[in-house]
């Protein structure tokens, strides 16, 4: 057993106790089990209700991994070290998202199975509001670990599970999503639920690493021996020593809220100051100081920096974290201008592809958007973006974010149709303790407090019901907000960005949105064009391709570029990204991507709707000598100085005489491997005679369907 592992298990026994964990105490987790099973029922389920197996479709199922691509990516590693200190005890681990739907789960197989037949398995929502009172679900209300055993559930099918659940935050104290561990409530150990905290620390701190890894970090405990293990605190500080996040240990230790928190400085918290932590650092053989609160607690601290003082003290690292941009993946479904010289590419930060620029290609709607989106950047003048779904709304949105002078702050993205109405009021605007019934004991600041400062992005803002609409209005108009069961107004300063599939004005003549709410959010209306009518098809295509193959990237046949340009799209980019994603891994290594590599579902739509619907998009050809596509690549590998989407004329099936080295074959065969399993890591490792490690050594999460 490795020591990180001998530490996880060590440390685990001691956040088990009943003074480190007072949540098992039977008369709390009685009253919260109370509470949850109080709100499902006001929710309108049954306890008899059967298990839902409609998850979401592949193609959403993938969207929502791509979203949360990051939290897999720091989560993956600590599911798999998780799973080899409970394998063969018919127990899974589980990681869902911020809404509670499960984005992968990796267990014993006979329990998987099993785990199946309640539909706990991936693509499948298991918030309150469809499954109940449940770990995952109550931990996600809650914002604390949670365990929920046996007849606990509220639904009676599920009451073979015992489930400890504990949910992931980022250093400003958002929830990224729930890091769970289930089996057959017959198997249930004490210290299951200690290893759960401790694994969702582990990925909370390599979350903030990633975040500000550029920056001083203030390492503490109240103990010094527990400095540099997992129950330590870390505090980020920026050069002028304002806090800018911290982990969940040095909120519980210091007893302060996220938000609260950033409100310090190093001065006012701790009184000293970033050239005298530099003074500490500098020194040989330093020993951890020992700092004070104002109210006389003492912690030890000893102050870690990757860079060098004098870069701190200048400001040369930004104080944005990696989270509140779009990360390059994400902006090139949107994204088809050309970027930064590829020798410049390495050096540019995540950031950087994430900004209003990124969003410009060589349609001319876009641009003619993208220039009337600048002028009004900074102004207090909201904007309300139209379109279809999976045309990149949320996208733009981040990109005004990301571009405005607001772009330090939050981010608060808030999705009207997903969020339950009878809890999205609870959500937008917050509730003191007590509110109603299963009301968390310290309330909660809602959605637009969060947002505070920064950006508040409404999206399918048509969905939200009436009666909210009027409360929503009074906060636009007196930039206040009043809590649930609260008698004073919070102020808030915010920029309000808001989108929608619907038809508005249609609303409005029916009386189902108010008309003064719909001029209070339209100071600027831009429509993101559907994909059959843009003309970059090929452009967004390649761009794809190359996010997906980077090592070799398939061109497409001159066929499938007719065949694309004559169909419709109606789940847009989103959509032409599945397409696309599937037929790479399809091509396994093919020059070219032909109808061969095309799933079946999308063949038969293509030829349902090719009587019916006229050719609206350009076909996919090289991009114009004006538009050139200069898309940026790992520096390792070498690129066309003008590369095209045209494929070579001959169209013919990969015979096997391609220059792929044997890693390389060997990656394409993994990648074939969990497209036929859908993503099952666990299927396609016991088909291919492989571990799982290997698998996630071979290939990063994403690139193999």
């Amino acid at each position: 057993m490795s020591a990180t592992h001998r530490a996880l298990v060590t440390n685990a026994k001691t956040w088990t106790t009943p003074s480190a964990l007072p949540f098992v105490r039977q008369a709390a987790r009685t009253e919260l089990i109370e509470q949850s099973h109080q709100r499902c029922a006001a929710l309108g389920l049954t306890r008899i209700e059967r298990p839902d197996f409609e998850p979401l479709m592949r193609s959403d199922l993938s969207v929502a991994r791509e979203r949360n691509q990051r939290l897999f990516t720091h989560a993956a590693p600590v599911m798999e070290m998780l799973f080899e200190q409970i394998v063969n005890t018919e127990s899974m681990i589980v990681l869902a998202d911020a809404q509670g739907t499960i984005l992968h789960s990796v267990g014993d197989d006979k329990f998987l199975e099993r785990a199946g037949k309640v539909a706990l398995s991936p693509g499948v929502n298991w918030a309150e509001h469809s499954k109940g009172t449940n770990a995952i679900g109550t931990a996600l209300f809650e914002e604390s670990p949670t365990v929920v055993h046996g007849g606990e559930h509220f639904i009676h099918a599920n009451s073979f599970l015992t489930c400890s659940a504990a949910p992931i935050f980022d250093p400003r104290g958002n929830m990224l999503g729930v890091l769970d561990v289930t089996g057959d409530q017959r198997s249930y150990h004490q210290h299951t639920m200690g290893l759960v905290r401790m694994s969702a620390r582990m990925i909370e701190n390599q979350w903030l690493s990633d975040d500000f890894g550029n920056r001083l970090r203030l390492h503490l405990h109240s103990r010094v021996e527990f400095i540099g293990t997992l129950l330590e605190g870390i505090i980020v500080v920026g050069a002028d020593g304002k806090i800018l996040g911290a982990n969940r240990s040095a909120l519980d230790q210091l007893d302060m809220s996220s938000a609260a928190l950033r409100m310090q400085s190093l001065t006012s918290l701790f009184g000293t100051t970033v050239p005298a932590m530099f003074d500490h650092l500098r020194a040989p053989l330093s020993t951890p100081m020992c700092l004070s609160l104002s109210n006389g607690r003492q912690f030890y601290v000893k102050a870690r920096f990757n860079g060098t003082p004098r870069s701190m003290m200048a400001g040369l690292g930004g104080d944005e974290p990696a989270s509140q941009a779009v990360t390059a993946r994400e902006a090139v479904l949107v994204d088809a201008s050309p970027p930064p010289h590829p020798a410049n590419a390495a050096a540019a930060p995540p950031s950087a592809f994430s900004g209003l620029h990124y969003l410009k290609t060589g349609d001319t709607q876009i641009e003619a958007m993208v220039q009337k989106v600048q002028r009004v950047l900074n102004r207090d003048i909201p904007l309300l973006i139209l379109g279809e779904t999976g045309t990149g709304k949320e996208l733009l949105a981040r990109a005004v974010h990301q571009d405005s002078n607001r772009s330090r702050q939050a981010f608060v993205a808030v999705n009207c149709a997903s969020i339950p109405e009878s809890l999205i009021e609870a959500e937008l605007f917050g509730y003191e303790d007590g509110a109603f019934t299963g009301a968390r004991r310290k309330g909660a600041c809602g959605r637009i407090v969060q947002a505070n400062g920064g950006t508040l992005f409404l999206d399918e803002i048509g969905d939200m019901p009436l009666a909210l609409q009027a409360r929503l209005l009074r906060v636009l108009q007196e930039r206040c907000v009043m809590p649930l069961g609260s008698q004073k107004s919070i102020p808030v300063d915010i920029a309000v960005i808001g989108a929608t599939h619907r038809n508005l004005r249609e609303m409005i003549e029916a009386g189902t949105f108010r008309e003064d709410l719909y001029y209070r959010l339209n100071g600027l209306v831009v429509r993101l064009p559907a994909l059959r009518e843009r003309s970059d098809l090929g452009v967004v295509a390649r761009r794809i391709l190359l996010t997906e193959c980077p090592h070799g990237t398939p061109e497409i046949s001159p066929h499938v570029s007719a065949l694309f340009s004559r169909y419709a799209w109606p789940g847009n980019i989103r959509q032409l990204a599945n397409v696309l994603r599937t037929a790479a891994v399809m091509a396994a290594g093919a020059p070219q991507i032909t109808e061969h590599h095309l799933s079946d579902d999308f063949l038969e739509d293509v030829q349902r709707v090719r009587s019916s619907v006229p050719a609206a998009a350009p076909a996919i050809a090289a991009p114009a000598a004006s538009m050139p596509l200069d898309v940026p690549a790992p520096a390792s590998v070498d690129r066309p100085a003008e590369p095209t989407v045209v494929a070579p004329p001959a169209e013919t099936a990969y015979d096997g005489t391609s220059s792929l080295t044997l890693g390389e074959a060997e990656i394409e065969m993994i990648r074939a491997a969990l497209a036929a399993a859908n993503g099952n890591i666990s299927i396609a490792s016991k088909r291919l005679g492989i571990s799982r490690n290997t698998i996630y050594r071979k290939l990063r999460w994403g690139k193999g369907g």
